[in-house]
């Protein structure tokens, strides 16, 4: 049997199908367009985007209708009371047609558990979710830290300001790159150690505003872009480290695992790895993607 997942974040339409065994069967993403300059998108522009884009995304996991045992589905960011973000909203409705058509199942799953079932599933370690371990979900709208226990998500930290992806998409558009910034600051990145790093980490909370403004005044007074990029990323890399070492003082020698899309930068994921061992996936399943919804449905389904 089959499972399907569908994820609409603010930047990306996706859409997933796993298999009973968890072999990944499809994996179709459509990214939602920023405007050249731009750092970010309105809600009523995200929604227009995903329902554009669905069709599209929709077609591109193939015909699977005979062998559908059930439709999972993002309904909001995070697993807390509150939690909304229109976006989403055209995912349910997809979900919810699908499942009304077919006659299956539809559940109901946060983008944040999707984020970590994603990491979780594709590095091979799925027997975590039934156990508990320290999760990061870091992102342009999420800089978040947990203690996830058999997929009870409970926040015991994050920002308390800016968001880790939203200072490095700040800082690269300052510096004339791309909506999203990430990968081009990682690009045109100096070495992280040829420049110091700045952090303001109180036990697990972090701000991370005073990390854009330090580097807008590099750029001000005519710092090599290069610098620029390796003090950001330094800066973000030096702030999770802290947390994650005040984590693992207050609530024992658990897993880590590493998810959202920062958390695909190679310096990061590199330094973090080593010191933690600290689980991390491929770059493509740290990005929004709706594989981690289809895992979580399969779960629930087949009761693993």
């Amino acid at each position: 049997m089959l499972y399907l997942g569908i994820d609409t974040s603010n930047y990306t339409t996706s859409a997933a199908v796993v298999s009973d065994d968890g072999t990944i069967v499809a994996d179709s993403r459509l990214p939602v367009k920023v405007a050249s300059g731009g750092r970010g998108i309105r809600q009523s522009d995200a929604v227009f985007a995903h329902v554009k884009n669905l069709p599209e995304v929709m077609a591109g996991i193939g015909d699977i209708s005979s062998s559908l045992a059930a439709i999972g589905v993002s309904y909001a960011p995070r697993d807390i009371e509150g939690s909304y973000m229109p976006c989403f909203l055209s995912g349910v409705a997809a979900a919810k047609s699908v499942s009304a058509t077919a006659g299956k199942p539809c559940l109901e799953f946060s983008h944040q558990a999707g984020h970590i079932a994603a990491a979780v599933c594709t590095a091979g370690k799925e027997e975590l979710l039934n156990e508990k371990f320290i999760a990061f979900h870091v992102s342009g709208g999420t800089t978040d830290l947990m203690l996830v226990d058999r997929l009870n998500i409970t926040q015991i930290g994050g920002t308390l300001d800016l968001n880790a992806g939203q200072a490095i998409d700040r800082v690269g558009v300052m510096l004339g790159l791309e909506f999203p910034c990430g990968k081009e600051l990682e690009k045109i990145s100096a070495p992280l150690d040829s420049v110091k790093p700045m952090s303001s980490v109180k036990g697990t909370e972090c701000n991370l505003s005073g990390l854009e403004n330090r580097a807008a005044d590099m750029l001000k007074k005519g710092e090599a872009p290069e610098n620029i990029a390796a003090f950001t990323l330094g800066s973000v890399l030096a702030t999770l480290d802290k947390m994650c070492e005040n984590a693992i003082k207050e609530y024992g020698k658990l897993p880590v695992v590493f998810a959202g899309g920062v958390t695909a930068n190679k310096y990061i994921k590199d330094a973090l790895e080593k010191k933690y061992s600290a689980i991390f996936t491929a770059p493509d399943y740290s990005r929004d993607n709706a594989v981690g919804i289809a895992y979580l449905t399969r779960k629930a389904v087949l009761g693993i």
